[in-house]
């Protein structure tokens, strides 16, 4: 086991190369990076001092090209000036050797825009983005699997068919569009003004006390959770159903239930152990689900100050480091993720062996 896991690590380096050299080639194609949108600020701004374009000087990632498009008008110097000031002074190999050196020790860079290195505004943003994914996730959990292994045992029973009417309709509907309904429904867009619009606590929430803290804290998670559980619990509910179901059917199951025990002793005395393998092969996928995607729409939807939001701004604003550093943290968070699932496996069910099933 240690030996897979070693191995596994070790191809996190070039996996990762590929991932980020693949993004870096496809950014070189992308057409109006931070050069072009300074050059066009200062033409239409008529400023006189450079500093003030776009932000600081960084080390930068991005688009090269002789040539800028609107460019005309500006002198040579402040051309350079401006190219100098981004960091595209260097050739595209260059800057990607810059950014490669700089991610061995967990520098991203300067943002462009936000006058703070990537990793402090990572630091910054990722509370926010934990606290939704892991209260999200533990929700979804707790509410997926007990449903699913109840609609196994009583697969073709009335439960069973009622409660595929709301997974059904939780899976269909895309989770910003929810979102765009309950604050709509519940937010004062036109009805009800139960829930803040947006943030994730009050402007005086230093001034509450602790449990009014507690309390606004709640009060602007309420929606955006309700949100991202509605849009993930189908599927895990299913995924839930359809393994013990499986297990449910075969034969030292049926044995153990002619033997007269009870459906809770078999289903978590026997069934239970076999089947939660399959879930927990699915957690990761469910966290990446809810990290990457939920959190990403979610903290746009209601302006959460995640790293779902910062990853959007960058892409908007064309924030090459941030892009880049966040893309880093996200794919290197997956693998580990995956690691842990392989690694989870072998505690359930020692019989697994990693090592052997690589040789075959």
């Amino acid at each position: 086991m240690l030996t897979y896991i070693f191995k596994r690590l070790i191809l996190i380096v070039p996996t990762l190369f590929l991932i980020i050299l693949v993004n870096f080639v496809v950014i070189q194609i992308a057409p109006g990076g931070p050069v072009e949108q300074a050059i066009e600020q200062a033409k239409y701004s008529g400023m006189n001092e450079l500093g003030s374009v776009g932000g600081l000087n960084a080390k930068a990632v991005g688009n090269d090209s002789s040539s800028y498009q609107g460019a005309r008008g500006l002198s040579p110097e402040m051309l350079t000036q401006i190219k100098k000031q981004y960091g595209f002074d260097h050739s595209a190999s260059e800057r990607l050797w810059i950014m490669l050196k700089g991610y061995v020790h967990f520098d991203f860079g300067t943002s462009f825009f936000k006058g703070k290195s990537v990793l402090e505004l990572m630091k910054e943003r990722l509370p926010v983005t934990l606290s939704l994914g892991l209260w999200s996730t533990l929700i979804i959990y707790l509410i997926s699997i007990p449903l699913g292994m109840r609609k196994a045992v009583q697969h073709g029973a009335a439960f069973d068919h009622w409660t595929a009417f709301f997974l059904v309709a939780g899976y269909a509907v895309p989770v910003f569009i929810f979102a765009i309904l309950l604050i709509v429904f519940f937010a004062g867009g036109s009805y009800l003004q139960w829930f803040p619009l947006q943030g994730l606590v009050s402007e005086n929430f230093d001034q509450l006390s602790l449990l009014d803290q507690i309390k606004d804290y709640l009060w602007h998670m309420t929606l955006p959770l309700i949100a991202m559980t509605a849009g993930g619990f189908a599927k895990l509910t299913y995924l839930t159903k359809f393994s013990f179901l499986d297990e449910w059917q075969k034969p030292y199951a049926l044995a153990a239930r002619a033997k007269g025990l009870t459906t809770n002793r078999v289903l978590y005395g026997h069934v239970f152990r076999n089947a939660i393998l399959v879930i927990i092969a699915g957690l990761p996928d469910v966290l990446l689900a809810v990290f990457l995607v939920g959190n990403f729409l979610i903290e746009i939807v209601f302006n959460l100050n995640g790293m779902g939001l910062l990853g959007f701004e960058a892409i908007v604003q064309r924030d090459y480091p941030v892009i880049f550093g966040t893309l880093f943290v996200y794919t290197l968070a997956g693998m580990l993720l995956r690691l842990m699932s392989d690694i989870l496996y072998r505690l359930i069910d020692p019989r697994l062996d990693f090592e052997q099933r690589e040789s075959i």
